[in-house]
């Protein structure tokens, strides 16, 4: 079963009708729970249960559960570059490294053979709750749900998290569907895109230096969506040039790519799929200051929605004034590779500097 997704809203609903809850900076999953046996399965309904060793144990009832997996920082903030660490690369056995894992669960999809599909949100939370009790596992969380939206926005930026889902009370699951019964406010612009490509880094050290990324056309050719060089200092940019390496082709996977990118660019099978974080977009539909955010194992190409023009258009209309730099940013407004011009072990471009860089939204 593929999770049900919310849809990006500009503000946070008002009204009785609407529930909120926290936003989590994870990986979606749904958990399955069958004669005490744990199955746990990716967005793109891909079995990564043996990635997560930490959370069996757990003893409940037949059930499906929906839920977030996050990986804390060392100040306790989920972190979806710690959660890319800690699995680096395709998601495999043995490949789990010593971070422990949290599921947050926010619903539940079946209990003890009956189906909760078309049973509204309201009492499915309930049946959640009543369940919580039961779960007894550390690594096992039912968070608070909230009925100030807007409150609970201003405390989620407080404390450094992701943002705010809003849920009606009403809405039934729709598996696999995107919906307007949920409602999405984060306080980054971050979205999956597709890589299509790689460059070196231009100091001819032997090291990935950006990445051409791209969304899904109907023609099954990518869009290109910019550079992305920020955020690959360390260990990141490792870690994603392994994932690269087996991809390598001739031909360019992009429909149109103007030749200052194109040059020296390695092609790669349109396979992976990363995180990347924006000012939104430029009037010419290139993300502005992108910079990487962690490898998405959990989804495929064909988890990315294809790109309608129309769509990017209004985007651009959106992003046209972008949020105000931090001081002493001197990159172009369209987009940000430092990482390409070069990357060092100083303090300016170290993991924990493009972390920061990636939480102050450049």
């Amino acid at each position: 079963m593929r999770p049900m997704l919310a849809t990006h809203a500009d503000a946070v609903p008002r009204g009785p009708e609407w529930a909120h809850e926290v936003k989590w900076d994870g990986w979606r999953i749904i958990a399955e729970i069958t004669g005490g046996q744990l199955r746990l399965f990716s967005r793109s309904e891909r079995d990564v249960t043996s990635s997560f060793p930490e959370l069996q144990g757990i003893v409940l009832p037949d059930l499906v559960l929906d839920g977030e997996v996050v990986a804390l920082d060392e100040h306790g903030v989920p972190s979806l570059h710690a959660l890319a660490d800690r699995i680096a690369g395709p998601v495999k056995a043995g490949r789990a490294r010593p971070r422990p894992v949290t599921v947050m669960l926010f619903d539940v999809l079946r209990l003890e053979g009956q189906d909760l599909l078309d049973v509204p949100w309201a009492q499915r939370r309930e049946l959640l709750e009543a369940l919580a009790p039961s779960l007894d596992h550390e690594r096992w969380a039912v968070p608070d749900v909230y009925d100030d939206g807007e409150l609970l926005l201003e405390v989620t930026a407080q404390n450094g998290l992701e943002g705010v889902v809003s849920k009606r009370r009403d809405s039934l699951y729709l598996p696999g569907q995107r919906s307007r019964a949920w409602l999405k406010r984060p306080h980054r612009r971050t979205r999956s895109v597709v890589v299509g490509g790689w460059r070196y880094e231009t100091n001819g050290r032997d090291r990935l230096g950006a990445v051409l990324v791209g969304a899904p056309q109907a023609d099954g050719r990518l869009r290109l969506l910019g550079r992305v060089g920020a955020g690959l200092a360390g260990e990141a940019g490792g870690h994603l040039r392994e994932q690269l390496a087996d991809l390598t082709c001739d031909d360019c996977p992009f429909d149109d790519v103007p030749r200052e990118d194109a040059t020296g660019a390695i092609w790669v099978r349109p396979e992976v799929v990363i995180d990347v974080e924006s000012l939104g977009f430029a009037a010419h539909g290139r993300l502005r200051q992108p910079a990487y955010r962690g490898l998405r194992p959990d989804l495929t190409a064909a988890d990315v929605p294809v790109e309608d023009p129309a769509d990017l258009e209004r985007d651009v209309d959106a992003g046209a004034s972008p949020a105000p730099r931090p001081a002493g940013d001197e990159s172009t407004p369209e987009e940000s590779t430092p990482g390409e011009r070069a990357h060092d072990d100083s303090t300016e471009n170290s993991p924990a500097r493009a972390e920061q860089e990636i939480r102050d939204g450049r």
